[in-house]
Parts: C-alpha cells; structure tokens; sequence
C-alpha cells in the first residue's frame, strides 16, 4: 500500500496511521471488494482502501468534511485503483445494499448503520470508537445482532527527546469491534463471540 497525503484536514483530524494500518489488517480488501466508510472526515481511510478495493463507497453528513475528503481523494488519485463515490448523506441513508466490507469511523447512528449492514450481510464491519462509554453500547449493539467477532483495544505511543534520552507521549486509547453479518458468520445465539 502506498503512503498516503493529506494536505487537507477536518476538525476531526484523521485516523491515526497506526490505527488504519490495524483497520486495514481486519478488513482484509481485496480488488474484488466494495468497500464503504460511514463519516469519512479527512478520507483518509477511504483512501487507503482504495489502493486496495476496487469499489469504495464513501458516506459523510457533514458537507465541509465531505469536501475535504474530495479534496485529499484528489490529491492522491495517482496511488487509487477504486472506483470510488462519494455521498453526501446521514447513514443508513446513501449507503449501498452490496458492501463487503464497512467501516464506521463514528459513532453517529450505528444503530441504524448496524442494522443495514446485517440487512445486506455485510462480510466485515470493523467500528472504531475512542469513548469508553460507547465501546460498551457497541459491543452490546455488535452482540444483539450476533455479528460480533473480535474486540480489540490499543494504544500507540510515539517517542520524542527528552534530556537526551527517550520519552513518550501516548495518542488516546481506541477500542475497535470487529464483525461479520454474512450468513455463515451470524451466530444462531447472538450472545455468542468468536474467540
């Protein structure tokens, strides 16, 4: 996968390059893959998955991040290999019914975004949250619809010099559920993980 530019930035900023090479890894795409990103902000991860996928549905409510995300696409449209769209619109609404694989950078209506995505059988949704309150009402949202698979916390921390010597300063902690709403993932007893 080739490094990305993000010469444009949204108040949100992007998702950290540790934490998408991590996503990446759990989303595994493929050039056969329709990739979707619910609030792609900076676009930053549908960028990389479009160096991978070879469709990327990119969904964002917010007309100044979606601009921003047009605008980064832009500014590595040599490294993309996706046909990607992008679409102005509040999930559920505006995503596709053909997605293999999605992911929810937010934590606005996933609820619904879930919802969709067992309704479809999407075959990997990876969700990024950094709020410890709703990691929790999300495990429990992935765990109702027995799409739950894997719930991955980390944190990275990049050093710097400090009296000659190294120290760190830590980037804040991200909690990351995995799942899969294809038919032979969903669990016949939605209170059963994976492990």
């Amino acid at each position: 996968m080739s490094p990305i530019a993000l010469p444009h930035d949204a108040k949100a900023g992007p998702t950290k390059p540790e934490v998408r090479a991590v996503v990446q890894s759990k989303l595994a795409l493929t050039a056969e893959d329709h990739f979707v990103e619910v609030g792609s902000c900076t676009g930053a991860v549908t960028i990389e998955s479009a160096q991978q996928a070879g469709r990327v549905t990119a969904v964002e409510r917010k007309p100044e991040r979606l601009e921003t995300t047009e605008k980064n696409l832009s500014a590595n449209e040599e490294t993309i290999r996706a046909d990607v769209e992008v679409r102005h619109a509040e999930a559920p609404d505006g995503l596709p019914d053909d997605a293999d694989a999605l992911f929810l950078g937010g934590s606005r209506n996933f609820d619904a975004v879930l919802d969709h995505a067992v309704e479809t059988g999407v075959d990997r949704i990876v969700m990024n949250v950094s709020r410890l309150e709703v990691a929790g009402r999300a495990a429990t949202a992935f765990r109702e619809r027995g799409i739950l698979e894997e719930v991955v916390q980390f944190q990275v921390s990049h050093g710097y010099e400090l009296a000659g010597a190294t120290s760190f300063d830590s980037d804040n902690p991200v909690y990351m559920l995995v799942g899969s709403a294809s038919e032979q993932s969903v669990r016949a007893d939605a209170g059963e993980v994976a492990r």
